[in-house]
């Protein structure tokens, strides 16, 4: 047997080794083998040398550079198409069917956002800024996705022909600060009005955002009872001192405002008919204790020497629930509501005396009662002292379609107000409330901000006219991105007009044209002839801190989503997934085992 020792005939000894097509009858005997892809190329002594590093996971996804910038704008591109239809008055409602059976019917941004249940990581940023909005201003979640999805748009070529993010984000931030000015200086204040002229404004604003909402035909209606309701809480910040109940049956018009508190009959037991339903200027006492024989939780056991001793065990548990009515009517308060149940003992208790008592009331209107009739909720009946009571003008029990509710009116504080509403069918009655909470939120915003700015995409035209003739003063590339910031501010009135029907482009041509000649600031799209028109004069307003912080959260969005050049996805091993599978089978085989063993037939 011949060994062969040549370096220059094995595979492996560098770039004099030749590959010949046939085997030569000199050359060594070889067994078959297909060389590893990696190592087409014959390694150095130094890649020889050093170690592989591995940093992630195997079968983490990878992604990163110019194209992962690309696809994440896609990404919020494909997201905002989905909202764009329900922008403006003639904007389209969504119907979302999840999994567990529920029906939305929607046109409001974070509301549709939020049930998409949307998985790509860009895009849900957003959700996130939707979120923000609504629960910053209430109006204004479309508009935001739109903004940031049209920033990134403009971005996109750009960044296609390799310019770097972080010379866009420089001037959309800068653009964005510039903006913001802007509508600071155009917006009118409505401070030092009288009440009644302060009114009539906020209803104005208030209309403005019922007028794209499935309740729009009665924006008139509903904009006056959100400015009372908001107006009968004053300086009070919490959003839940307004109710909304909802009521199935009736029209729109049927919706009445109870300044006071309203809410939906509790459980009642017998002797519930026999009380009283109305009440001038009685005192409201509040609990939070059960009235009620209660049994003992644990399995109590009580040792008798003396069978006679059993009767005194059963009064002591009788005169204890009778001592806590009796120093409920001694209070002098003439209504009993507690958070928890009140027993038939003690309706019938306080029926025979003509009081009206509710149990298991909820935590939220008790509050609001209390809140309404300065009263206190109480955890004892002992020492129930006349400033813990409240009191309302009436109380009364009045039917509402199907249901009996319970109203206070005419309260002294008057810190909280409660709207009813009434409708056709429930998905339409819930699109209802979340319109309301919308305007509700938009007139507190205008009341504490005082700032109003026409809309239509009046403001959106005359800021883009702005930064285009700040652009031409710019230097350089960032020229570009500044007027590509501006365009992409026109996206509101454009969607506005394709969303109408009209035709965009001659409408947005005769908005530049009217922005231009300097005279023009408040003109914005007429929804009713698809021409334009003067917003303000026609009473098309929004509070300016809906826009500012629209422009800011989407300004904010696409710079954050530019700056993103990878994505790493570590997704749970197979080992995790397995290690867990088998947890769980362990955990049902051994409940089953213990079970069976636990309490069957004793093993022998």
């Amino acid at each position: 047997m011949k060994i062969y020792t040549n370096p220059t005939s094995c595979w492996c000894g560098g770039a004099r080794n030749k590959t010949l097509p046939f085997p030569s009858p000199r050359s060594p005997p070889t067994l078959p083998h297909t060389p590893n892809p990696s190592f087409a190329q014959p390694p150095t002594m130094a890649s020889m040398m050093q170690p592989q590093i591995i940093l992630l996971k195997e079968g983490t996804d990878t992604s990163q550079g110019r194209a992962q910038v690309v696809s994440n704008i896609n990404a919020c591109t494909a997201v905002a198409d989905t909202v764009r239809t329900t922008l403006g008055p003639r904007g389209m409602d969504k119907l979302i069917h999840d999994d567990k059976g529920g029906v939305t019917i929607s046109n409001d941004g974070a509301t549709i956002m939020r049930l998409l249940d949307i998985v790509h990581p860009a895009a849900k940023i957003l959700v996130d800024i939707a979120k923000s909005q609504d629960s910053e201003v209430g109006d204004g979640t479309t508009t935001v996705v739109l903004l940031a999805a049209e920033f990134l748009k403009e971005a996109k070529p750009y960044v296609e022909d390799g310019v770097h993010p972080h010379s866009l984000i420089r001037s959309y931030r800068t653009a964005g600060n510039m903006a913001i000015q802007r509508v600071k200086e155009l917006a009118v204040s409505i401070e030092g009005k009288s009440l009644e002229e302060k009114k009539s404004l906020l209803a104005k604003c208030a209309a403005t955002t019922l007028s794209s909402k499935l309740i729009g035909g009665e924006k008139e209606f509903f904009a006056s009872m959100v400015v009372d309701a908001v107006l009968a809480i004053g300086n009070d910040d919490r959003l839940n001192l307004i109710g909304i109940k909802k009521v199935p049956g009736g029209t729109m018009r049927d919706s009445f405002l109870v300044n006071g508190v309203a809410f939906k009959k509790t459980f009642s037991y017998a002797g519930f008919e026999q009380q009283p339903k109305k009440f001038l200027n009685p005192k409201i006492l509040l609990l939070n204790i059960e009235l009620e024989l209660k049994s003992e939780k644990e399995n109590a056991e009580i040792r008798l020497s003396d069978p006679l001793q059993y009767q005194s065990i059963v009064d002591a548990e009788w005169n204890i629930i009778y001592d806590k009515l009796d120093k409920c009517v001694k209070s002098g308060a003439k209504i009993v509501l507690s958070r928890l149940a009140i027993g038939d003992l003690a309706t019938q208790y306080f029926a025979d005396r003509d009081i009206f008592c509710a149990g298991r009331v909820t935590e939220e209107d008790l509050q609001r009662v209390a809140a309404a009739t300065g009263g206190m909720v109480q955890t004892s009946v002992n020492n129930v002292i006349d400033e813990v009571l409240g009191s309302c003008e009436v109380f009364e029990e009045k039917q509402v379609g199907n249901e009996r509710f319970n109203i206070f009116s005419g309260c002294p504080s008057g810190q909280t107000a409660t709207i009813v509403l009434r409708g056709g069918a429930d998905q339409f009655i819930e699109e209802a409330e979340r319109s309301l909470h919308d305007a509700i939120m938009i007139v507190r915003r205008a009341l504490k901000n005082s700032t109003v700015v026409p809309g239509g995409g009046a403001i959106d035209m005359e800021i883009s006219k702005y930064l285009r003739q700040h652009a031409r003063t710019i230097a350089g590339k960032s020229q570009f991105f500044v007027n590509s910031f501006a365009k992409a501010l026109e996206v509101i009135p454009r969607q506005l007009c394709d969303n109408a029907g009209f035709d965009a482009t001659d409408v947005l041509n005769k908005l530049r044209q009217k922005h231009a000649s300097g005279e023009g600031a408040n003109y914005g799209v007429d929804i009713n002839t698809g021409g334009i028109t003067d917003s303000f004069a026609n009473f098309v307003w929004e509070p300016a801190v809906v826009k500012i912080n629209a422009i800011n959260a989407a300004t904010e969005a696409s710079c954050l989503i530019l700056s993103v050049d990878e994505t790493v996805k570590n997704p749970k091993s197979e080992s995790a997934q397995g290690e867990a599978a088998a947890g769980a089978m362990a955990g049902r085989g051994g409940g089953a085992m213990r079970g069976r063993g636990g309490r069957g037939m004793r093993r022998r």
